[in-house]
């Protein structure tokens, strides 16, 4: 199974001794059943060593569930560490093309449905270490009773293993549909103001895409659970039968003398807890299976496009300029049947300019500037810091030398600062007007729960003390009071510029466009004028 070569990549040796561990406890359960039967057949068993056997079997078991535990948690670690590190690795094109929907349901629903199966692990492999010697136990009573039981067994192995391949075809169904589920509860939680807002949009949003897609779930998984849960009652009988068959008809086929029937019959008896065990816990391990081949899945996927990290010298520090030539980039929407395309025949932009991008909805502003700090590849084309090509050896530090605050920015709670920078953060919050109302405590911010536009002052906190040599704003003053509007255009970018930083800036408020030194224009991905202001 896939959760066992888990284990066994995470360290085979823990894997080996907690087997050896869980065989000695097995071993142990049989030795105890013996001497049950021993004592029942008028067979006389020092207590003590009952008594010993019982701690040994407590020992074992305690000691195989400590170290597959600890196993099991280190390799959930890892599986966590790993796609972590992959997306973080793989490209924005990549990951915008698999969509947060399925990242998310990797990243949570997944990886606990491993963790949570992992935890009942140890316990799968006691039962099937007491099944195991209980069987060797019944074969040295007798070999041919043992075969007769063998072929009962068998026929209950097939039979509930084509039960539970069904119901794990549902449970991949079930899996599937849940990235789509995933998918339709991140737009009710981001669209909830639009949603409250039409009734027929609500309306279409339940009835067409969550109610349909809910259902769809709902139906694979009641048709997984229901057959787990006949393929655990049937199990279960079949139990019955064999203790059944050996009782009564098997001694009317050949000789057993009763007290093979008696350590037969005691010992199904008592198999019966690890079996039923085992049947109840199938689901939980045919669901693990699944999602590990999704996480399998994804981690694969993002890992073979994972960017180079180039050495830290490849990339001077200081460049006169941002060059872009012969560049085409496509984008194609969910809906859209025509890609759009960008291109950009040549575009250079110097070293302490301040530049305006400007231009309708969907002309490619915030495409183009994800272009120039190397977020976007482009289909053909080069992209140069000076007259040094930016590969995919050398993009990661390239884009080292960006600090950008998006449309769609997200803020985290810790500020990047140092023992230098420390000071300085203060007095960026005095200077952004933020300071009533937040504090660096530790390096983190005492609160985040703020207006758009108080939340955008803190994203411009942290981008003052990266101190990078390209600043990028897309449309950051559009949340701003009109005060506050005026110090960003006629202060705070005119303080970056005269710092000998070049900054770029995408917006629509024409009243500002003389501060800056020069206005390119975009058309619907073409630049149709570039001038200085």
């Amino acid at each position: 199974m896939k959760i066992l070569l888990l284990l066994l990549k995470a360290s085979w040796q823990s894997v080996t001794i907690a087997s050896i561990m869980g065989s000695l406890s097995g071993v142990c359960s049989a030795l105890l059943i013996r001497m049950v039967n021993e004592t029942v057949a008028g067979n006389s068993v020092s207590l003590w060593e009952f008594v010993g056997v019982t701690i040994a079997s407590l020992v074992a078991t305690i000691t195989s569930q400590y170290l597959l535990i600890r196993l099991a948690q280190g390799a959930i670690y890892e599986l966590r560490l790993r796609l972590t590190r992959a997306i973080l690795t793989t490209p924005l094109t990549t990951l915008e093309r698999l969509g947060a929907g399925k990242l998310l349901a990797t990243l949570t629903e997944d990886v606990q449905t491993i963790a949570n199966t992992i935890f009942i692990i140890p316990f799968i492999c006691i039962d099937l270490a007491v099944i195991a010697s209980c069987w060797i136990y019944l074969a040295m009573q007798s070999l041919s009773v043992f075969l007769a039981m063998l072929l009962c067994v068998g026929f209950a192995i097939v039979t509930v293993q084509s039960l539970m391949g069904n119901a794990r075809q549902y449970l991949k169904q079930a899996r599937d549909e849940d990235d789509t589920l995933l998918k339709h509860f991140g737009s009710l939680t981001a669209g909830t103001k639009e949603l409250k807002l039409s009734r027929l949009r609500r309306r279409s949003f339940f009835e067409d895409d969550l109610e349909p897609s809910a259902g769809r779930s709902r139906h694979y998984q009641v048709r997984a659970l229901t057959l787990f849960s006949v393929a655990t009652g049937w199990g279960n009988l079949l139990l019955f039968f064999i203790i059944g068959m050996i009782l009564f008809a098997l001694p009317k086929f050949m000789v057993v003398t009763p007290a093979i029937l008696s350590a037969y019959a005691l010992t199904m008896i008592f198999l019966m807890m690890p079996f039923g065990n085992l049947f109840q816990r199938l689901p939980f391990i045919l669901r693990a299976n699944v999602a590990l081949t999704k996480v399998d899945e994804m981690g694969l996927q993002l890992e073979a496009q994972a960017e180079k990290s180039g050495g830290f010298s490849s990339i001077q520090s200081q460049a006169k300029s941002i060059v872009l030539s012969n560049v085409v980039h496509q984008y194609r929407g969910d809906r859209e049947d025509i890609p759009f395309t960008l291109t950009i025949p040549y575009l250079e932009i110097p070293a302490g300019q301040l530049v305006f991008i400007v231009g309708g909805n969907g002309s490619g502003k915030s495409t183009l500037a994800k272009i120039l700090m190397g977020l976007y590849p482009p289909e053909t084309g080069r992209l140069a810091w000076d007259n040094q090509t930016i590969t995919d050896e050398n993009l990661s530090e390239y884009r080292e030398h960006f600090s950008a605050i998006f449309a769609d920015f997200y803020l985290f709670d810790r500020v990047l600062e140092t023992e230098q920078t420390q000071k300085q953060a203060q007095v960026y919050l005095e200077k952004l007007q933020i300071a009533h109302k937040v504090e660096i405590q530790d390096g983190i911010l005492s609160t985040t729960a703020l207006s758009t536009g108080q939340r955008k002052r803190l994203a411009l906190l942290n981008a003052y003390l990266e101190d990078r040599s390209v600043y990028v704003f897309d449309e950051w003053a559009s949340d701003q009071d009109p005060v506050f509007r005026d110090l960003f255009y006629h202060t705070i970018l005119q303080e970056l510029k005269h710092r000998g930083k070049t900054v770029i800036v995408i917006s629509h408020d024409d009243r500002y466009f003389n501060v800056g030194d020069r206005l390119i224009k975009l058309d619907y991905g073409t630049i149709e004028s570039d001038r200085l202001t």
